[in-house]
């Protein structure tokens, strides 16, 4: 059973989800906190303390808590999966295949998914959104082994990552994140509706299962006007999020 104190934590992560708690603003105090919840203020400090420990809010003796973040830290699967990350958000995540083709594997994609050079391997490129609208393009290579699998998978399917689970219970367990920004060629303008040459969000991974089997590596390219991505260090937590650009 889930203690209270990490319910009303969940809460209010929720919150600062929602921006209802905006990045400078205050957390009512204390007081008002147990009021609402029904609770002791002791239970709030608890809950307090974990949004504090995960750098999602400041504290100050004496002082009501400012809120420094305004998007939670994700775990890897949210961050691995565009849909589930939506979901979070309370936002409706799409998906379509542009292209889908086996290819046989190059030197990167050998090196990148452990196979022979040659070895035919399914490429992949889908475009996301977000209600509707093109954020995110992604250029997958997928292992042979598992090619199959996505290869049967609907066009329109919102989430890969769920439906691989699904139908033959992969999970994404460990991946490689490298991050950086590239200039939109003619192609990617395109499909997400901006001018060429603007700067795109590049995430470049590659993702294992939990036995470092090599699953995909990807080239994903974010419009920055629709999504960045922010780090928050505390002592206690050091994670990457993603959040919606504002």
């Amino acid at each position: 059973m889930t203690a209270r104190h990490e319910e009303i934590a969940d809460e209010l992560r929720r919150a600062i989800d929602r921006e209802e708690y905006t990045v400078g603003s205050r957390l009512p105090s204390e007081a008002e906190l147990a009021t609402h919840y029904g609770v002791s203020r002791g239970t709030v400090r608890q809950a307090v303390a974990t949004l504090t420990s995960e750098g999602l809010i400041g504290s100050r003796q004496g002082a009501r808590r400012v809120v420094l973040a305004s998007r939670r830290s994700q775990s890897f699967e949210e961050l691995r999966s565009f849909a589930q990350w939506a979901r979070a958000m309370g936002r409706e995540a799409t998906g379509h295949v542009v292209t889908q083709e086996y290819r046989p594997a190059t030197h990167e994609d050998a090196i990148r998914l452990q196979l022979p050079i040659g070895t035919q391997v399914l490429h992949v490129l889908r475009v996301r959104g977000l209600d509707g609208e093109p954020v995110l393009l992604e250029r997958t290579v997928y292992a042979d082994w598992i090619s199959p699998a996505v290869e049967s998978i609907e066009p329109e399917c919102p989430s890969v990552t769920q439906r691989l689970y699904d139908d033959t219970g992969l999970v994404f367990a460990y991946g490689e994140h490298i991050i950086d920004a590239v200039a939109c060629g003619a192609q990617d303008a395109e499909l997400l509706g901006v001018r060429r040459t603007s700067p795109l969000l590049r995430v470049r991974r590659v993702t294992t299962t939990r036995e470092g089997r090599p699953v995909e590596w990807s080239d994903d390219r974010y419009r920055p006007d629709a999504v960045s991505f922010s780090v928050h260090n505390s002592i206690g937590n050091n994670a990457l999020a993603r959040k919606t650009a504002e």
